[in-house]
């Protein structure tokens, strides 16, 4: 379930590398579920908000990374909520869609949403991760966290995921997804990508020898990503140290930039007419995200009961 979010329309490694998982019968692998909301969603305080009731595994806990993997997505996901708490419902999806499981307990999905209040400017944010023991006899491990604004302002969205393809090899995909055609629009390309010196985080990671530039098979991902996306692959002995030194600086500074300028700067209100525009470009992303990514590897990666489970609390909260 991990990661199912995506991009400004999920992002997920089922999407981006479909190859990496098993299906439900050899060893299913919780797609990322997830996206959406609107007036239910994921969770308040901060610890027991984020944990499903009993003894199941919460989003907040990332039990299956390393150290310094768990402590930056719980810094990040600690500081949207923190920083967005008075914009956000707390969360209402089951306990059994908050956390999961396939038959044979060969991989485990944890699934956080809140949607925004009506007042607010945000739409949703969504976390997850995912634990896969794959056929060959390694194990996958996706962690996402996203933010998705909605049309009362034009801003672009949050995107931030990371996953371990073995001990010594992760990807991550970092980004700050444009709603606005940006050749239309240079001043927001400006505003959201120039001024903000973006890009310079994203030279610095290229800069260094084990990170090399990740790119997605899938043609429609390299089509909404920003000019100044992070999509890397790094290759490591010191997984630890490249995260601690490297990626969880670059991360948060990207998380910040995105919480003061799109959620808290004076970005003007869209009005009236644009507004209807942009809510059904945001709607599409999101229709994508039900019907063709999760609707087609949630069944393969779980299972069609679990699948429909999920399925149908998201609909119902879409």
């Amino acid at each position: 379930m991990s990661v199912i979010i995506g991009h400004v329309s999920p992002f997920s490694v089922f999407y981006s590398s479909p190859k990496l998982l098993p299906n439900a019968a050899s060893c299913s692998i919780a797609r990322r579920s997830c996206y959406a909301s609107k007036s239910n969603s994921c969770s308040a305080s901060k610890s027991n908000s984020l944990s499903p009731p009993g003894d199941q595994m919460g989003f907040m806990d990332f039990p299956y990374v390393s150290a310094s993997h768990r402590d930056l997505m719980i810094d990040l996901a600690s500081t949207l909520e923190t920083r967005l708490d008075s914009f956000l419902n707390p969360c209402a999806l089951p306990p059994d869609v908050q956390s999961y499981k396939n038959e044979t307990g060969t991989s485990h999905a944890a699934l956080h949403l809140r949607s925004g209040l009506h007042s607010s400017p945000i739409d949703f944010i969504i976390g997850s991760w995912l634990h896969c023991e794959l056929p060959s006899g390694g194990t996958l491990n996706i962690t996402t966290l996203s933010a998705y604004l909605n049309s009362l302002t034009d801003s672009p969205n949050f995107f931030a995921e990371l996953f371990q393809i073995s001990p010594t090899s992760m990807v991550l995909m970092l980004d700050l997804p444009p709603r606005m055609d940006l050749v239309l629009h240079p001043d927001y390309l400006k505003t959201f990508y120039e001024n903000t010196q973006l890009d310079l985080h994203r030279q610095h990671l290229h800069k260094l020898p084990e990170v090399k530039p990740y790119f997605s098979p899938s043609l429609y991902i390299r089509s909404i990503v920003s000019p100044t996306a992070i999509l890397v692959r790094i290759e490591t002995e010191r997984p630890e140290e490249m995260i601690r030194t490297h990626v969880t600086p670059v991360a948060k500074e990207v998380l910040k930039t995105w919480l003061d300028v799109c959620v808290f700067g004076d970005r003007a209100v869209v009005g009236e007419g644009e507004r209807g525009c942009l809510k059904r470009k945001d709607d599409m992303r999101k229709r994508k995200t039900i019907e063709v990514d999760l609707g087609v590897n949630l069944p393969r990666l779980f299972g069609e009961e679990t699948a429909n489970r999920v399925l149908e609390a998201l609909r119902e909260v879409f």
